[in-house]
């Protein structure tokens, strides 16, 4: 800062002005106006005014060089805004950008620079749309221009992003290698059991091209879908994905990827943990080898006669191993939390499994409460007669309406009589509080059943990028870069969790992705930045957690500085304390 003073016909002004770089330009701002000479002379007290001006001056640079300096803002009524001047920034995803440059996410950039010819920064492109995807997830257009709203902004021609989607979407596999190596050094990978599970993705796009195919939709779109095969630890956090066309059927999806995990991330000794959907007898021998194992759910419906007979029985059921129970004799209120269980050993098809049961009279008035549901909604439906009740999916409430075409002399007629079947209902209920998995692990059941339980966080993930980082629809057309954005859809879901491992996986991910939204702070140019959120109990751990705070009244621009600095070269590695 400096003393400038400036003269006019009728008086001379004293200032205090800063020099600033704002877009690569360098601009002169004033700090603080002193006054006129003659309101100078009273403030400097008996003092030369001009040196009292120069001392003021100069404790402002002592008090700045100690961010101390007091900040002083004129607004005027009647100066208006610059057109297209924009002075608001988000500042939650330096948090994010924090976890990227742990990760190393920008050394594995250089290292695919050295492979390519670009002249962009793939790390800043790539950070950026993963920043994007998790705060306001929309095309990548979109995304390029969200960017520019971030504190430290972003430049970059929307023909550089997608010529970095293509150079992302053929460095995946080395990206997500390198990811890994890079992630064991700042937590502890519990690969000891990986969860698998298959989702796909729709477009608008109405054309079947490349990967984009017509297939069954999870979402029952009549759109081209893709689909994505994804591989998560024991902790939640995704480890390798793949990428397939619509068509593709699941079950043969995951050796692929498993084999690619053992060759390029050094690991042979796992459980692989899968729903029935995806639990052939193929994949369940390819992990019947080596140190290779596997837990799969097992449909009680779809089991041979004498092993559903077996199932159903409410005779030796256990809880510790030793004492039997007969379930239908057991009182429920004592054991209403309790989890009973019975085994045996199978052999079908040249593979030897352990089918494991499971009853609960929790889990049984659970699915009773939903088909009870599913039931008063098909009443509703049959009285009224505008509703159209053929056409209905599998676990659909419609399903319980039987549909009768008669005559008043019970002959087959057009007109249809609809009423509940309750055959289905009464066949259904046998299966209610029943749960089975198999697997060829020697292990207690109570581990097993542990192990099988945690697949819900793999259901999550598909959750989270499908409903909070909006996955879907894809917009882009190409395949690789339909590729490139699931990477990185996968690196942002990666980011993610170790943000709330950070955080102690106390709040929700709503909770988390808001809090880091609303983070927006005011320019003062060449003063600093004014937060524009509101404080809270997230808000104190994520500063004290990253060990950064951005909660002050005005954060000057020098100190502002040394957070980006910090997020860019983070002191502490580990993400769990």
């Amino acid at each position: 800062m400096r003393l400038q003073t400036t003269k006019s016909k009728n008086a001379e002004s004293f200032y205090v002005v800063k020099s600033i770089y704002r877009n690569g330009k360098r601009s002169n701002v004033i700090v603080e106006k002193l006054g006129t000479l003659p309101e100078v002379i009273k403030r400097a007290n008996g003092e030369d005014p001009y040196e009292w001006a120069k001392a003021y001056v100069e404790k402002l640079n002592i008090e700045e060089k100690e961010s101390k300096e007091p900040v002083f803002v004129e607004f005027s009524p009647y100066a208006m805004l610059k057109e297209n001047d924009n002075r608001t920034f988000n500042g939650g995803y330096l948090f994010l950008q924090q976890i990227y440059h742990t990760l190393k996410l920008h050394k594995i950039c250089y290292a695919i620079s050295s492979k390519h010819s670009y002249e962009y920064s793939l790390s800043a492109i790539l950070g950026n749309l993963i920043y994007a995807q998790i705060l306001s997830p929309s095309s990548k257009l979109s995304a390029g221009e969200y960017s520019k709203k971030f504190l430290e902004g972003f430049h970059c021609d929307i023909h550089q992003i997608y010529r970095a989607l293509s150079v992302i979407a053929s460095e995946s596999d080395f990206i997500m290698k390198e990811l890994y190596k890079n992630s064991t050094k700042i937590i502890k990978r519990n690969t000891s059991v990986l969860y698998y599970d298959c989702t796909n993705f729709f477009f608008e796009i109405e054309e079947a091209k490349g990967i984009r195919q017509y297939g069954i939709s999870k979402e029952h779109r009549p759109n081209p879908i893709v689909q994505l095969g994804l591989f998560m630890d024991a902790d939640g956090i995704p480890l390798a994905f793949c990428v397939n066309e619509g068509n593709t059927n699941e079950q043969t999806t995951m050796k692929p990827l498993e084999q690619k995990i053992i060759s390029d991330f050094g690991k042979s000794k796992f459980v692989v943990c899968t729903d029935a959907g995806l639990s052939s007898v193929a994949n369940r021998k390819f992990n019947n080898v080596a140190d290779r194992a596997f837990v799969t759910t097992q449909s009680v419906k779809q089991l041979k006669s004498h092993l559903k007979e077996w199932a159903l029985s409410p005779d030796g059921w256990s809880l510790n191993g030793k004492d039997k129970y007969n379930i239908n004799e057991i009182e429920e209120d004592k054991f209403y939390d309790y989890t009973f269980f019975k085994e045996r050993w199978i052999n079908e098809n040249g593979l030897e499994q352990r089918l494991i049961v499971t009853y609960s009279v929790k889990y049984r008035n659970y699915q009773a409460s939903i088909r009870n549901e599913q039931i008063e909604r098909a009443l509703k439906s049959m009285a009224d007669k505008s509703q159209k009740t053929d056409r209905y999916k599998q676990n659909d409430y419609k399903r319980f309406i039987r549909r009768t075409s008669v005559t008043p002399d019970g002959e087959i007629a057009d007109k249809k009589v609809y009423s509940l079947n309750d055959e289905l209902i009464s066949e259904e209920s046998r299966y209610d509080g029943f749960y089975a998995v198999c697997t060829n692990l020697e292990d207690d059941v109570q581990t097993i059943i542990k192990i099988n339980k945690r697949r819900w966080e793999i259901e999550e993930s598909f959750r989270i990028m499908k409903t909070e980082f909006k996955a879907r629809p894809v917009y882009l057309s190409r395949d690789d870069r339909i590729k490139a954005h699931f990477t990185i859809c996968v690196l942002s879901l990666i980011i993610f969790r170790l943000l709330e491992k950070k955080l102690d996986e106390i709040y929700t991910v709503t909770e988390i992705i808001k809090t880091l939204q609303g983070m927006n702070f005011y320019e003062l140019v060449g003063k600093g930045y004014i937060p524009l959120y509101q404080r809270s109990k997230l808000t104190d751990e994520l500063h004290e957690k990253f060990d950064f705070r951005t909660d002050y009244e005005i954060i000057s621009s020098k100190n502002m500085k040394k957070i980006f600095y910090s997020t860019r070269n983070p002191k502490h590695c580990a993400v769990e304390d």
